[in-house]
């Protein structure tokens, strides 16, 4: 230890560095094993590896089983589950094939210089696999693959679905827990059939993507009145397939840079939602136009001109061409199995190229309530199927427009122990309310519409003839139809 010591202190580092590649090299011939690490993060941002985390998820049973110091997590995946993982510096072995393998956790701790008085520390876990180097070809191609598989799987079987807003060019995260499903969504039976049918063949299909050389994406446009649902189908579509969703919000995204970071950083198998997108920014070719509007309007008020620095923080700077891009570009490739969903309550104010099919390949109305979305409500609601004042029901529905979100308040108990006959009366009373609101507006709209000078004239109180006579001098006109001007000389 001593000579080692001086040896590591007065011996040139170039010597030092030379010294220790050939004792590496000489002890490979003695040591007959092979070591491969699979570092937690790789990449320039810091990414967390999708290797690592398939193998965490593969060792688990087997660390469960034979390592003394074990870690524990709480997976919220339907029910609660336990995920056990082995502690730092554990190993475990495992068999394939009839070959014996060795896995060993690892943690390297460095700190780093912060500007608090102690300094930051670092870690960064990694796994090691230990070999005899005559199985080399087996467990580099079959055994690994079969290890990034299989943790693959459980990882799908395990995982905590999230959901992911965006702050900036970054994303953050909570658990998702929505519980809808396509089972309580207040639709008709065929159309509820069609998109879930088109949802899992979108999941399913890999194969024929690869083959007709399209990115493994799908555009969806959800578009109807507010209340109609639009937001609980997103969950639901999450739900049926098991996707995280990326709620992005582009009114805090900088510029097309930003948001092309943003969907680098989307997983595969997700839903990226943008609601609402005639409101998020203007997309349109008029941004210009009343940022020039703007600007003279703040010459001719010096009080609302801001610095340059403030306005220029304030406006996020994404362009329609920057979300084509997003939707259908080449960056849009860098992932697999992902849906894209626009959300809108006025479909005639996006752009076209916005929501041509190649881009939202299926457009989906969400609309006022149905006889049939009714009787999924009821059921979701009041537990029952039929009832003798569903014709009465059925009636109003024909009738009058109320959006599924109206129609289940109205069925939500107002009482603990509900009562649905009262529930279902409150329904009509609604219903019947809504009708004569909308004939009374109807009404009010066609007599602004098409009122006469009679009726014109009793709203401002006077007879047409003196309604005349007034508009004749505001047209320049006096009393004998002679102009202004000429009865002026005449007096």
């Amino acid at each position: 230890m001593f000579v080692w010591a001086m040896f590591k202190q007065y011996c040139p580092y170039q010597l030092q560095n030379y010294f220790e590649k050939h004792s590496k090299r000489v002890f490979t011939f003695v040591y007959p094993f092979i070591q491969i690490t699979f570092n937690e993060f790789t990449g320039d941002r810091f990414m967390r590896s999708e290797a690592y985390s398939a193998i965490e998820n593969y060792l688990g049973s087997s660390s469960s089983m034979q390592a003394k110091r074990l870690k524990a997590d709480v997976v919220k995946n339907g029910s609660q589950s336990l995920v056990l993982s082995m502690d730092d510096f554990e190993e475990v072995t495992d068999e394939f094939q009839g070959v014996k393998l060795r896995w060993a956790s690892g943690k390297h701790i460095s700190k780093t210089p912060s500007f608090s008085f102690y300094p930051a520390t670092d870690e960064r876990m990694y796994y090691t696999l230990t070999f005899h180097k005559r199985h080399r070809n087996l467990i580099l191609g079959t055994y690994l693959s079969h290890v990034l598989k299989e943790g693959d799987a459980i990882k799908v079987k395990n995982r905590q679905r999230k959901l992911y807003t965006n702050s900036g060019s970054y994303w953050r995260h909570v658990v998702f827990e929505h519980p809808a499903s396509f089972e309580t969504i207040a639709m008709e039976a065929d159309k509820k059939k069609e998109i879930m049918d088109d949802l899992i063949t979108f999941s399913q299909a890999e194969e024929f993507y690869a083959r007709i050389g399209r990115a493994w994406k799908r555009g969806y446009l959800l578009y109807g009145p507010p209340g109609t649902g639009k937001s609980t189908m997103i969950a639901a579509m999450a739900n049926l397939l098991k996707y995280d969703i990326y709620d992005l919000e582009l009114t805090s995204v900088k510029d097309n840079t930003e948001l092309r970071k943003l969907l680098i950083e989307t997983s595969s198998r997700s839903i990226i939602v943008i609601e609402d997108i005639d409101c998020s920014l203007d997309l349109t070719g008029q941004r210009k136009k009343k940022n020039e509007e703007q600007g003279r309007g703040d010459e001719k008020d010096p009080k609302l001109k801001l610095p340059k620095e403030e306005t220029d923080s304030k406006q996020s700077q994404v362009t329609l061409s920057g979300l084509l891009n997003f939707i259908d570009g080449l960056w849009s490739a860098c992932k697999g199995e992902r849906l894209v969903v626009f959300t809108t309550n006025f479909l005639e104010k996006l752009d076209p190229a916005l929501i041509r099919k190649g881009r939202m390949d299926k457009h989906i109305e969400l609309s006022y309530c149905s006889f049939e979305a009714f009787k999924v409500l009821a059921k979701n609601y009041l537990l029952i199927e039929s009832h003798h004042l569903y014709a009465r029901i059925q009636e109003l529905l024909g009738e009058t427009k109320m959006t599924p979100a109206e129609v289940a308040e109205h069925l939500m108990p107002k009482t603990l122990p509900g009562d649905n006959k009262v529930c279902l009366e409150g329904l009509i009373a609604g219903l019947e309310k809504a009708k004569e609101d909308a004939r009374l507006k109807a009404e009010e709209e066609a007599r602004e519409k098409g009122s006469s000078p009679e009726e014109k004239a009793k709203e401002k109180g006077s007879s047409p003839e003196e309604n005349a006579k007034d508009q004749g001098k505001e047209n320049g006109f006096c009393e004998n139809g002679n102009t202004e001007m000429n009865c002026k000389e005449k007096e």
